[in-house]
């Protein structure tokens, strides 16, 4: 099903504000293991359909988010993969909702000025085990545009750490990272941003939806991590 047909789909029917709304809602009574009854939690496709329309009058409307929008933590609830077209470009694959038992979040601090520059942590965490991929981010506003590099990793098992360092050039990143172009860098285009998510198009293609994290709502692995911290 094309891009086209899934929009086209959602604007015949659906208000996509509500179809995401109601997507994180049940993905968050998921994760915090709220007992039934519990909020029903839409199709993939109907996800992908409501992403694509948000994206399309985000765009129609010249919508600009502020940096801040973005701030704190925020739990990956829905990706879509991507398959190369042979005549160029991409098409967008099935959507699919993250386990909860593979919680994966990415985190924005921006920093206390106009410059749009901030620091991003990427995590995911199985069976106890957490990976956290730390960097800087710059944020261009017109476009609603985050641009990205992870300079170091830590891995802990139980709370306790592994390992923390740079990743392989990972100073040079870091000193030159404010020059670069982002045409260089990783990137996400966001379209939406609330309270209580935010869904943005990366730079191979796919969407995302993330919900925000809430610290009364943390999964099995983190209560594990938190348990184990020295007080």
């Amino acid at each position: 099903m094309t891009e086209t047909t899934l929009e086209q789909r959602a604007n015949a029917s659906e208000n996509y504000a509500d179809i995401l709304q109601q997507t994180a809602l049940a993905f968050r009574q998921r994760v915090s293991k709220v007992a039934a009854p519990r909020e029903a939690r839409p199709a993939p496709e109907r996800v992908t359909a409501a992403l694509l329309q948000a994206e399309t009058i985000a765009k129609r409307q010249r919508l600009t988010l502020p940096f801040q929008a973005l701030q704190g933590e925020w739990r990956l609830c829905f990706t879509t993969g991507v398959q190369k077209r042979k005549s160029g470009g991409v098409k967008l694959r099935s959507g699919f909702y993250l386990p909860p038992i593979v919680p994966a979040s990415i985190s924005f601090f921006p920093e206390d000025d106009s410059s749009g520059l901030g620091t991003i942590h990427n995590q995911i965490a199985l069976a106890g085990t957490r990976l956290t991929l730390s960097g800087r981010c710059r944020y261009q506003g017109k476009k609603n545009l985050v641009a990205f590099d992870f300079m170091e990793m830590e891995l802990r098992t139980l709370g306790m750490p592994l390992y923390r360092g740079l990743l392989p050039g990972g100073a040079a990143k870091l000193e030159g990272f404010a020059e670069r172009a982002i045409a260089q860098l990783p990137f996400s285009a966001f379209f939406a941003a609330t309270p209580d998510y935010i869904a943005a198009r990366g730079r191979g293609g796919g969407l995302a939806l993330w919900v925000k994290v809430q610290r009364t709502e943390i999964d099995a692995a983190t209560q594990i991590d938190a348990a184990t911290q020295p007080k």
